[in-house]
C-alpha cells in the first residue's frame, strides 16, 4: 500500500474515531501537523547530496523552497471533513525552516539523523505554540 494512502486510511479512522466519540463541549482536540524531515538539501536550494548533517543556521524567510510535503494535504482534508472541530496545531513550515534543528550535527562522521529533533530546540517551539492556544482558549488562564 502507498504510504500516503495509508497514512490518509489511518487518519481517516482515527477522525471517524473522534467524530464518534468526542463530546466538544467538553473536550478540545488539538492534531499537531507533518513533523518534517531534511534529507534532500535540493529542497532549501542546497546540493544534491547536501542532508542536515552539518547544518548550523535556520532558512531565511517565511516559506520553505521546496513546499510542503504532501501529508500536509492529507491532514488538512481529513479535518476539514469531520463533524468535530479540531484545532490544528500547524508546526510543519516553522519545522521546514529549522534544518539545523536535527542531531546529525552531533554525530560526528557516524550517523545521519535528519528526521528526528534535538531538544531544546524545534519541539519547544511546538510546546509553545500549544501553550499559547490553550491560554488562549481558556481566556488567558490554563485549567
Amino acid at each position: 500500500m502507498d504510504r500516503l494512502e495509508a497514512f490518509k486510511v489511518g487518519l481517516t479512522t482515527w477522525s471517524k474515531w473522534v467524530d464518534s466519540n468526542v463530546d466538544p463541549r467538553t473536550t478540545q482536540v488539538y492534531f499537531q501537523g507533518i513533523s518534517p524531515t531534511h534529507y534532500d538539501g535540493r529542497q532549501w536550494n542546497g546540493s544534491i547530496s547536501a542532508t542536515c548533517k552539518g547544518e548550523t543556521t535556520p532558512l531565511n524567510g517565511t516559506t520553505y523552497p521546496g513546499g510542503l510535503p504532501p501529508a500536509v494535504d492529507v491532514v488538512k482534508q481529513v479535518l476539514k471533513n469531520m463533524s468535530k472541530g479540531v484545532t490544528l496545531l500547524d508546526i510543519t513550515t516553522l519545522s521546514l525552516l529549522r534544518k539545523d534543528g536535527h542531531p546529525s550535527v552531533y554525530f560526528g562522521k557516524e550517523g545521519n539523523d535528519c528526521s528526528h529533533w534535538c531538544l531544546a530546540g524545534v519541539p519547544d517551539s511546538w510546546n509553545e505554540i500549544l501553550y499559547a492556544l490553550l491560554t488562549n482558549a481558556q481566556g488567558g488562564t490554563l485549567v
